[in-house]
């Protein structure tokens, strides 16, 4: 959201954020442009060449971490209130792609962030929390070279958490999260905890870490990093890195896709016919009609159909382009291109909950859940 009274984008990860120009950004908080690093990644996953994922801090360390094959970690996870849409894939998606470049690999499901932020009782997050790591395996995650675990159930980073808790003052927390109830002061502390976990000596010790969030989650890094600096003398912490991804507008045309507002996303969960009846439904930049359409042509960017093509369902680059160009000089239509689109959708979700079947008795057997 904005602070209109400074002028300011304000980064919320316990509200609802807008970022009406991600470039403001880097001058607003320090955050760095991703674009220039892309030459140097052999490998770049999709959301880097494409610019969803736009900034970073000190993702520079961890780069030359992967060019010299040194040992690094990625480490990111999941609020356990629903099961998994777009949103969560993007992340869950980007920390596998990291895995698979040689990082140890660090999920967590933060069900203390979901007790403080949505009221979501322990019993009822441990029953997401199944679906939502056979979700992660079936896209690929290899529990034999990562750590998936709960918040509540790791002493670890409850105890960083109480550790932390002496170097931080009242007026920081407020300064970085306004003023909100304790429990999301001390859920912020456990995810400080989260993030450099992967750094202790139960782990190989102190190395480069990267964090894939969605910028709105930015004030978590700004905190954690400041405490890995004030920590250096015990801990010897290398200050996290982090990527940064664009926030995906939802369905019904509002700014952020949000499990508050269940008409802006969909889950993997639901019944194809609900699933085609939102992208059906859903907002475009088109116009009102269709010989307005062919004449004028439409408004890729501020349409969450292309974006859901081009931030998770083309694999191609090309098909991208070829999309914008075509929405732009009207040569395809708003129909044609949600018809399109459900398709493919539908034929994930087909492919992906077979996948996650095989996958629900790994899970509880990881988060030790009878």
């Amino acid at each position: 959201m904005t602070d209109s009274s400074a002028g300011k984008t304000a980064l919320d990860p316990f509200g609802m954020t807008v970022v009406e120009d991600y470039e403001r950004l880097y001058e607003e908080f320090g955050i760095q442009p991703f674009k220039s690093l892309l030459p140097q990644i052999s490998k770049p996953y999709l959301s880097m060449r494409r610019g969803v994922i736009f900034g970073h801090r000190d993702f520079d360390r961890v780069l030359n971490a992967m060019k010299k094959r040194e040992k690094f970690a990625v480490m990111s996870g999941i609020k356990p209130t629903g099961e998994f849409h777009l949103g969560t894939l993007m992340t869950a998606r980007e920390v596998i792609y990291f895995q698979q470049q040689g990082a140890a690999a660090f999920y967590c499901i933060a069900d203390v962030e979901a007790y403080e932020d949505n009221n979501i009782s322990f019993e009822r997050s441990e029953k997401y929390a199944v679906g939502n790591v056979a979700d992660l395996l079936a896209l690929g995650f290899d529990p034999k070279r990562g750590y998936i675990y709960r918040q509540s159930k790791d002493q670890r980073v409850k105890d960083l958490a109480i550790i932390f808790g002496r170097k931080v003052t009242l007026a920081t927390m407020k300064a970085i999260y306004g003023e909100r109830n304790m429990g999301l002061y001390i859920s912020a502390l456990i995810q400080a905890g989260d993030i450099l976990m992967p750094q202790l000596e139960d782990f190989n010790g102190p190395k480069p870490t990267v964090v894939p969030v969605g910028v709105d989650q930015d004030p978590h890094l700004r905190l954690t990093r400041d405490l890995a600096a004030k920590f250096h003398r015990k801990y010897s912490f290398v200050l996290p890195s982090s990527t940064y991804h664009k926030l995906m507008k939802g369905l019904d045309g509002s700014p952020k896709m949000s499990k508050r507002n269940p008409m802006s996303y969909f889950t993997f969960q639901e019944t194809p016919k609900n699933i085609a009846k939102k992208i059906s439904n859903a907002f475009t930049g088109g116009r009102p009609t269709a010989q307005e359409q062919r004449k004028l042509g439409g408004t890729p960017e501020i349409c969450p159909i292309y974006e859901m093509c081009m931030f998770h369902f083309f694999e191609e680059d090309k098909d991208v382009v070829q999309l914008y160009h075509d929405c732009k000089s009207g040569k395809i239509l708003c129909g044609e291109d949600k018809q399109r689109l459900i398709k493919i959708v539908l034929n994930f979700v087909k492919e992906h909950r077979r996948k996650r079947q095989q996958n629900v008795d790994k899970a509880r057997k990881i988060l030790q859940v009878a």
